[in-house]
Protein backbone atom coordinates (compact mmCIF):
# COMPACT_ATOMS: atom_id res chain seq x y z
CA UNK A 1 0.00 0.00 0.00
CA UNK A 2 1.46 3.75 -0.77
CA UNK A 3 1.40 6.20 1.29
CA UNK A 4 -1.58 8.18 -0.91
CA UNK A 5 -3.34 5.18 -0.55
CA UNK A 6 -2.88 4.62 3.01
CA UNK A 7 -4.41 8.67 3.79
CA UNK A 8 -7.62 7.70 1.13
CA UNK A 9 -8.53 5.25 3.54
CA UNK A 10 -8.06 7.05 6.79
CA UNK A 11 -10.04 9.37 5.26
CA UNK A 12 -12.76 6.47 3.90
CA UNK A 13 -12.57 5.04 7.81
CA UNK A 14 -13.05 8.75 9.05
CA UNK A 15 -16.12 7.91 11.23
CA UNK A 16 -14.21 4.49 12.46
CA UNK A 17 -11.78 6.63 13.61
CA UNK A 18 -13.85 9.33 15.31
CA UNK A 19 -15.86 6.70 17.53
CA UNK A 20 -12.50 4.97 18.37
CA UNK A 21 -10.77 8.51 19.32
CA UNK A 22 -13.67 9.09 21.30
CA UNK A 23 -14.07 5.32 23.03
CA UNK A 24 -10.07 4.73 23.45
CA UNK A 25 -9.63 7.04 26.63
CA UNK A 26 -12.08 4.87 28.35
CA UNK A 27 -10.06 2.12 29.61
CA UNK A 28 -7.31 4.60 30.66
CA UNK A 29 -10.01 6.88 32.79
CA UNK A 30 -10.75 3.36 34.32
CA UNK A 31 -7.45 2.60 35.16
CA UNK A 32 -6.68 6.16 36.47
CA UNK A 33 -9.71 6.45 38.71
CA UNK A 34 -8.89 2.96 40.15
CA UNK A 35 -12.42 1.41 39.17
CA UNK A 36 -10.84 -1.62 38.75
CA UNK A 37 -7.36 -2.94 39.20
CA UNK A 38 -5.41 -4.47 36.61
CA UNK A 39 -4.93 -8.49 36.89
CA UNK A 40 -1.50 -9.98 36.38
CA UNK A 41 -2.87 -13.57 36.47
CA UNK A 42 -3.05 -15.43 33.00
CA UNK A 43 -5.54 -18.55 32.10
CA UNK A 44 -4.47 -21.49 33.67
CA UNK A 45 -3.06 -23.24 30.33
CA UNK A 46 -1.00 -19.99 29.62
CA UNK A 47 2.61 -20.20 30.76
CA UNK A 48 4.23 -16.44 32.17
CA UNK A 49 7.20 -17.13 30.03
CA UNK A 50 8.81 -20.10 27.20
CA UNK A 51 12.42 -20.74 26.74
CA UNK A 52 15.05 -21.30 29.18
CA UNK A 53 14.61 -23.55 32.23
CA UNK A 54 12.69 -21.83 35.02
CA UNK A 55 14.97 -23.69 37.34
CA UNK A 56 17.67 -21.49 36.92
CA UNK A 57 18.76 -17.97 35.77
CA UNK A 58 18.44 -17.22 32.05
CA UNK A 59 21.02 -15.28 29.92
CA UNK A 60 17.94 -12.36 29.78
CA UNK A 61 14.34 -12.34 29.73
CA UNK A 62 13.06 -10.92 26.59
CA UNK A 63 9.57 -9.50 25.92
CA UNK A 64 7.70 -9.37 22.59
CA UNK A 65 5.67 -6.08 22.57
CA UNK A 66 3.53 -7.09 19.85
CA UNK A 67 1.93 -4.52 16.69
CA UNK A 68 -1.29 -3.24 16.34
CA UNK A 69 -2.70 -7.06 15.29
CA UNK A 70 -2.48 -8.37 19.25
CA UNK A 71 -5.93 -8.91 20.47
CA UNK A 72 -5.44 -12.25 22.89
CA UNK A 73 -2.59 -13.28 25.48
CA UNK A 74 -0.94 -15.89 22.90
CA UNK A 75 1.15 -14.18 19.77
CA UNK A 76 -1.11 -13.55 17.00
CA UNK A 77 0.46 -11.02 14.26
CA UNK A 78 2.44 -14.08 12.68
CA UNK A 79 1.21 -17.44 14.49
CA UNK A 80 4.00 -16.69 16.92
CA UNK A 81 6.70 -17.69 14.04
CA UNK A 82 8.91 -14.81 15.67
CA UNK A 83 8.92 -15.66 19.12
CA UNK A 84 9.10 -20.06 18.66
CA UNK A 85 12.21 -19.21 15.98
CA UNK A 86 13.71 -16.94 18.75
CA UNK A 87 12.85 -19.84 21.61
CA UNK A 88 14.41 -22.26 19.29
CA UNK A 89 17.53 -20.43 17.71
CA UNK A 90 18.01 -19.02 21.48
CA UNK A 91 17.13 -21.34 24.12
CA UNK A 92 19.45 -18.84 26.88
CA UNK A 93 16.51 -16.84 26.82
CA UNK A 94 13.08 -16.98 28.97
CA UNK A 95 10.73 -15.42 26.84
CA UNK A 96 7.25 -13.63 27.38
CA UNK A 97 4.97 -12.68 24.63
CA UNK A 98 1.57 -12.12 26.30
CA UNK A 99 1.78 -8.56 27.65
CA UNK A 100 -1.21 -6.76 26.14
CA UNK A 101 0.32 -3.56 24.87
CA UNK A 102 -2.90 -1.54 24.14
CA UNK A 103 -4.70 -2.44 27.17
CA UNK A 104 -3.60 -0.02 30.76
CA UNK A 105 -5.65 -3.38 32.06
CA UNK A 106 -4.03 -5.57 30.61
CA UNK A 107 -7.27 -7.13 29.11
CA UNK A 108 -6.70 -8.84 25.90
CA UNK A 109 -10.05 -7.83 23.47
CA UNK A 110 -10.87 -11.24 22.22
CA UNK A 111 -13.16 -12.44 25.02
CA UNK A 112 -14.70 -8.94 26.08
CA UNK A 113 -18.33 -9.90 24.30
CA UNK A 114 -18.76 -6.54 23.24
CA UNK A 115 -15.51 -7.14 20.89
CA UNK A 116 -16.52 -10.41 20.27
CA UNK A 117 -19.45 -9.15 18.40
CA UNK A 118 -17.93 -6.80 16.41
CA UNK A 119 -14.82 -9.26 15.81
CA UNK A 120 -17.46 -11.00 13.67
CA UNK A 121 -19.76 -7.93 12.72
CA UNK A 122 -17.29 -4.71 12.08
CA UNK A 123 -13.44 -6.68 11.90
CA UNK A 124 -12.03 -3.16 11.03
CA UNK A 125 -12.49 -2.16 14.34
CA UNK A 126 -10.68 -4.19 16.29
CA UNK A 127 -7.80 -2.63 13.87
CA UNK A 128 -8.45 0.78 14.85
CA UNK A 129 -8.78 0.23 18.58
CA UNK A 130 -5.25 -0.55 18.71
CA UNK A 131 -4.59 2.11 16.27
CA UNK A 132 -5.68 5.02 18.39
CA UNK A 133 -4.30 2.89 21.64
CA UNK A 134 -1.00 4.05 20.27
CA UNK A 135 -2.23 7.27 19.66
CA UNK A 136 -3.23 7.46 23.33
CA UNK A 137 0.03 6.20 24.33
CA UNK A 138 1.46 9.03 22.43
CA UNK A 139 -0.69 11.93 23.34
CA UNK A 140 1.22 14.20 26.27
CA UNK A 141 -2.23 14.25 28.22
CA UNK A 142 -2.30 10.75 28.49
CA UNK A 143 1.40 9.53 27.74
CA UNK A 144 2.53 9.16 31.28
CA UNK A 145 -0.36 7.52 32.58
CA UNK A 146 -0.35 4.82 30.12
CA UNK A 147 3.32 4.87 30.25
CA UNK A 148 2.82 3.49 34.27
CA UNK A 149 -0.06 1.12 33.34
CA UNK A 150 1.93 -0.93 30.81
CA UNK A 151 5.03 -0.21 32.57
CA UNK A 152 3.41 -1.73 35.59
CA UNK A 153 1.76 -4.63 33.29
CA UNK A 154 5.12 -5.86 32.10
CA UNK A 155 6.68 -5.57 35.61
CA UNK A 156 4.57 -7.94 37.38
CA UNK A 157 4.16 -10.36 34.57
CA UNK A 158 8.65 -10.31 33.90
CA UNK A 159 7.53 -11.23 38.24
CA UNK A 160 5.66 -14.21 37.94
CA UNK A 161 8.06 -15.18 34.99
CA UNK A 162 10.65 -15.65 37.95
CA UNK A 163 12.68 -12.16 37.50
CA UNK A 164 13.81 -10.84 40.30
CA UNK A 165 14.65 -7.30 41.05
CA UNK A 166 18.12 -6.08 41.41
CA UNK A 167 19.05 -9.62 40.51
CA UNK A 168 21.32 -7.38 37.58
CA UNK A 169 19.86 -10.22 34.47
CA UNK A 170 18.74 -8.21 31.00
CA UNK A 171 15.18 -7.32 30.21
CA UNK A 172 15.39 -6.91 26.74
CA UNK A 173 11.55 -5.13 25.32
CA UNK A 174 11.56 -6.79 21.60
CA UNK A 175 8.63 -4.46 19.83
CA UNK A 176 7.04 -4.64 16.43
CA UNK A 177 5.74 -1.34 15.31
CA UNK A 178 2.75 0.37 17.55
CA UNK A 179 4.65 -1.76 19.76
CA UNK A 180 7.84 1.11 20.48
CA UNK A 181 5.55 3.44 21.25
CA UNK A 182 4.69 1.15 24.33
CA UNK A 183 8.14 -0.10 25.01
CA UNK A 184 9.81 3.66 25.12
CA UNK A 185 7.03 4.30 27.64
CA UNK A 186 7.47 1.63 30.00
CA UNK A 187 11.19 2.28 29.96
CA UNK A 188 10.75 4.54 33.59
CA UNK A 189 8.24 2.62 35.32
CA UNK A 190 10.21 -1.04 34.64
CA UNK A 191 13.42 0.58 35.48
CA UNK A 192 11.35 1.93 38.99
CA UNK A 193 10.30 -0.95 39.75
CA UNK A 194 12.89 -3.68 38.75
CA UNK A 195 16.15 -1.53 38.36
CA UNK A 196 17.39 -4.36 35.21
CA UNK A 197 19.12 -3.55 32.88
CA UNK A 198 17.11 -2.44 29.78
CA UNK A 199 17.54 -3.13 26.17
CA UNK A 200 15.48 -1.84 23.27
CA UNK A 201 15.03 -3.62 20.22
CA UNK A 202 12.34 -2.04 17.76
CA UNK A 203 11.17 -3.48 14.42
CA UNK A 204 9.56 -1.40 12.14
CA UNK A 205 9.64 0.86 15.31
CA UNK A 206 6.33 3.65 15.50
CA UNK A 207 6.75 5.95 18.21
CA UNK A 208 7.11 9.09 18.97
CA UNK A 209 10.06 10.04 20.21
CA UNK A 210 9.00 12.05 23.22
CA UNK A 211 9.63 8.71 25.73
CA UNK A 212 13.01 9.40 28.39
CA UNK A 213 15.34 6.68 27.54
CA UNK A 214 18.20 7.75 29.96
CA UNK A 215 17.52 4.91 31.90
CA UNK A 216 17.82 2.07 28.48
CA UNK A 217 21.13 0.92 27.97
CA UNK A 218 20.72 0.82 24.71
CA UNK A 219 18.26 0.93 21.86
CA UNK A 220 18.85 -1.34 18.83
CA UNK A 221 16.62 -0.01 15.85
CA UNK A 222 16.13 -2.64 13.03
CA UNK A 223 14.56 -0.80 9.82
CA UNK A 224 13.96 -0.99 5.71
CA UNK A 225 14.23 1.52 3.48
CA UNK A 226 10.59 -0.54 2.17
CA UNK A 227 8.88 0.16 5.80
CA UNK A 228 6.94 3.26 5.21
CA UNK A 229 4.78 2.96 8.03
CA UNK A 230 7.98 3.87 10.21
CA UNK A 231 8.38 6.43 7.51
CA UNK A 232 5.28 7.99 8.50
CA UNK A 233 5.61 7.66 11.79
CA UNK A 234 9.29 9.70 11.69
CA UNK A 235 7.47 12.57 9.73
CA UNK A 236 4.24 12.62 11.29
CA UNK A 237 5.99 13.02 15.13
CA UNK A 238 8.38 16.48 15.61
CA UNK A 239 9.91 14.79 18.47
CA UNK A 240 11.81 12.14 15.60
CA UNK A 241 13.06 15.21 13.43
CA UNK A 242 16.88 16.00 13.90
CA UNK A 243 15.71 19.38 14.25
CA UNK A 244 14.71 18.96 17.68
CA UNK A 245 18.05 18.12 19.37
CA UNK A 246 16.36 18.44 22.67
CA UNK A 247 13.41 15.63 22.39
CA UNK A 248 14.32 12.57 24.25
CA UNK A 249 15.18 10.17 21.06
CA UNK A 250 17.39 12.65 19.54
CA UNK A 251 19.08 13.00 23.07
CA UNK A 252 19.42 9.20 23.17
CA UNK A 253 20.68 9.62 19.41
CA UNK A 254 23.36 11.58 20.31
CA UNK A 255 24.71 9.87 23.47
CA UNK A 256 25.04 6.98 21.41
CA UNK A 257 22.43 5.09 22.76
CA UNK A 258 21.03 3.82 19.43
CA UNK A 259 22.34 1.70 16.69
CA UNK A 260 20.28 0.99 13.45
CA UNK A 261 20.58 -1.95 11.38
CA UNK A 262 19.13 -1.68 7.52
CA UNK A 263 16.96 -5.49 6.91
CA UNK A 264 16.03 -4.00 3.39
CA UNK A 265 14.37 -4.88 1.44
CA UNK A 266 11.73 -6.02 3.93
CA UNK A 267 8.43 -4.14 4.35
CA UNK A 268 6.22 -3.59 7.11
CA UNK A 269 3.45 -5.74 6.84
CA UNK A 270 2.69 -8.06 4.11
CA UNK A 271 4.08 -10.93 2.37
CA UNK A 272 7.71 -9.35 2.16
CA UNK A 273 7.72 -8.08 5.28
CA UNK A 274 10.19 -8.10 8.46
CA UNK A 275 9.21 -11.62 9.47
CA UNK A 276 7.66 -13.42 6.16
CA UNK A 277 9.17 -17.01 6.02
CA UNK A 278 8.42 -16.95 2.77
CA UNK A 279 10.06 -14.17 0.69
CA UNK A 280 13.93 -14.88 0.58
CA UNK A 281 16.90 -13.58 0.47
CA UNK A 282 19.34 -14.31 -2.22
CA UNK A 283 21.64 -16.15 0.08
CA UNK A 284 18.69 -18.69 0.48
CA UNK A 285 17.16 -17.30 4.41
CA UNK A 286 14.13 -16.26 4.54
CA UNK A 287 13.13 -12.77 6.10
CA UNK A 288 11.86 -14.14 9.14
CA UNK A 289 15.03 -16.14 9.38
CA UNK A 290 17.16 -13.31 8.99
CA UNK A 291 15.50 -11.54 11.29
CA UNK A 292 15.44 -14.01 13.92
CA UNK A 293 19.18 -14.29 13.69
CA UNK A 294 20.10 -10.40 14.01
CA UNK A 295 17.98 -10.10 17.33
CA UNK A 296 19.65 -13.48 18.69
CA UNK A 297 22.94 -11.94 17.74
CA UNK A 298 22.13 -8.64 19.82
CA UNK A 299 20.57 -10.21 22.66
CA UNK A 300 23.76 -12.25 23.17
CA UNK A 301 26.11 -9.30 22.43
CA UNK A 302 24.23 -6.97 24.73
CA UNK A 303 24.78 -9.67 27.27
CA UNK A 304 28.05 -10.24 26.94
CA UNK A 305 28.69 -6.57 27.24
CA UNK A 306 26.93 -6.70 30.12
CA UNK A 307 28.61 -9.36 32.14
CA UNK A 308 32.04 -8.04 31.21
CA UNK A 309 31.29 -4.86 32.41
CA UNK A 310 29.94 -6.84 35.57
CA UNK A 311 33.30 -8.84 35.73
CA UNK A 312 35.20 -5.29 35.78
CA UNK A 313 33.18 -3.56 38.42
Amino acid sequence: MTEPLFLLVLFALGPFLLAEGLLARYELMIYAAGWRAPSPRLPEDQPYARGADPGRPPAAYLVYLDGIGKRRFTDTRDGGQLVKAIIAGAPELRVLGQVQPYSPLADPLVGRPVWDWLRHHVGITLFLHNVMQTFVAADRRYRPLYNRAVGAQIADQLRLAGYVADGGIPVVLLCYSGGAQVATGAVDRLFAELRAPLYLITLGGFHNGANDLTDAVHVHRLTSVNDWIERVGIRFFPARWRIFGRSAWNRAIDAGKVTVYSLDPAAHIGPTSYISPTAHLADGRSYLDRTTETVIEIIRRDCEAHAARDTAA
